[in-house]
């Protein structure tokens, strides 16, 4: 058995054991190693690098951020905007949950937490207008997806470091994808909303009353307004912006909405310790792990191996998102970017495909594999909140599913220049 085929067969070992993706990756990294020619010292030295990759900083910041605002309270005011705007429409709550998860996704780029956020919030709140149960798993899923493609995005972060493009020129790619996807599901949402007879609030629309919640929450509306345009504008950095979230998120809830103190302070801090953890130990395996593949020569063997199959790159790009799609499902959203990344962007790149159209490929395909079992991130999380089966969700979730490859297909297959649109305006990218 060589070498690049044994380290595979050490992975998918590991993850059908269900051993901890950092322990599978690094594991079958060493093992792999120990049969090769490869010094075992490129270890510390590539941990030591990813140390030193100051965009993943912004990662641990955005985490603090989010989790400071939705115990703040400014989720809460931005879901009570948005209702009273869209709530009158037939599925108006299906439609204020997507809409609230766009928003939340702006601020903390986060999928497990812009679901956590938003659905605590909205699954009750459907349930009690009698949306029922399958309805509302399905739609808070579905728009906790958008928490990868909509910048700041943790995914983009740690994309831009591993292909070497621009983080901002990622973040301002995200921008017209996330626009249409959120637009695809609310869509969908309206119209799941007519099929089981679900109509919208009775409550007439009151301007006085909607001009006061606007006033009430203007601090937290303005928040993505403050972290996309100081991006956008070349005000500060993703990673200084992470930090400027931060002490907008602490202001806000301490002074203006007033519903942080101290206890859900250190909550905040307890979590983003433990899952920014999680997220720079995956990073730090990985980043070796694709190293130990390029040593071996598998993107090469993996370009040559499709090309035998075909030259074409629309249809090499349908291998692999049918490729990302079914790795998703087995595998972590961070892990699956690091890992297929070197694999397959020297290929695309020969092909003509744009690094910066890929990462937006790989994003989509994963907010796909958010919705599908057994890994299925956002399945989980709202199968806890609103005390359902996996089984029931999965099945909710179909028409959005659906919407979402479309989506993928149409971007990336068909208008490639719409992703590429803002970055050239707006961050000079000359791909």
């Amino acid at each position: 058995m060589t070498v690049d085929i044994l380290i595979w067969v050490i992975l998918f070992s590991m993850f059908l054991l269900a051993v901890p993706i950092y322990v599978s990756i690094g594991m079958a990294t060493v093992i792999a190693l120990l049969f090769s020619d490869i010094p075992l010292s490129i270890l510390p030295l590539d941990l030591y690098k990813v140390s030193g990759m100051f965009p993943l900083l912004a990662i641990p910041g955005f985490i603090f951020a989010g989790s400071l605002m939705e115990r703040g309270g400014m989720a809460a005011q931005i879901v009570s905007v948005v209702y009273a705007i869209i709530g009158r429409v037939r599925g108006g709550l299906g439609i204020v949950t997507i809409v609230g998860c766009m928003f939340f996704a702006a601020m903390i780029g986060s999928g497990g937490g812009t679901v956590a956020a938003v659905g605590t919030m909205m699954i009750p709140s459907m349930l009690k207008k009698g949306y029922g149960k399958d309805y509302a798993t399905g739609v808070t899923c579905a728009g906790g997806t958008l928490g990868v493609l909509i910048p700041p995005s943790n995914p983009m972060i740690v994309y831009g470091v591993v292909a070497n493009v621009s983080v901002a020129n990622m973040f301002l790619a995200g921008f017209i994808p996330g626009a249409i996807t959120g637009i695809a599901l609310m869509i969908t949402a309206y119209i799941m909303a007519r099929i089981k007879g679900i109509t919208g609030s009775k409550e007439p629309f009151i301007v006085k009353d909607f001009f006061r919640n606007f006033w009430q929450a203007k601090w937290s509306l303005f928040a993505p307004v403050l972290i996309l345009g100081g991006i956008y504008g070349g005000i500060f950095t993703p990673v200084e912006a992470s930090v400027v979230a931060v002490v907008y998120a602490i202001f806000v809830g301490f002074f203006i909405t007033k519903q942080l103190n101290i206890t859900r302070f250190i909550e905040s801090i307890s979590v983003t310790n433990s899952s920014s953890a999680v997220i720079l130990v995956v990073i730090g395996v990985s980043m070796f792990f694709g190293r130990f593949l390029t040593m071996l020569q598998v993107p090469q063997k993996v370009s040559v191996a499709m090309l035998s199959i075909t030259s074409e790159p629309i249809l090499i790009l349908l291998m692999i998102i049918l490729f990302l799609i079914v790795v998703g499902m087995f595998m972590e959203t961070l892990a699956t970017v690091v890992i297929v990344t070197p694999i397959f962007l020297p290929l695309l790149i020969q092909i003509g495909i744009d690094p910066i159209v890929f990462g937006i490929i790989l994003v989509m395909t994963n907010q796909i594999a958010m919705l599908t079992p057994p890994l299925g991130l956002v399945l989980f999380i709202v199968m806890r909140i609103a005390d359902t089966s996996i089984e029931r969700i999965s099945i909710a979730v179909l028409p959005y599913l659906f919407a979402l490859i479309i989506c993928v297909l149409l971007l990336t297959l068909v208008f490639p220049n719409l992703i590429l649109y803002l970055p050239r305006l707006l961050g000079g990218y000359s791909g």
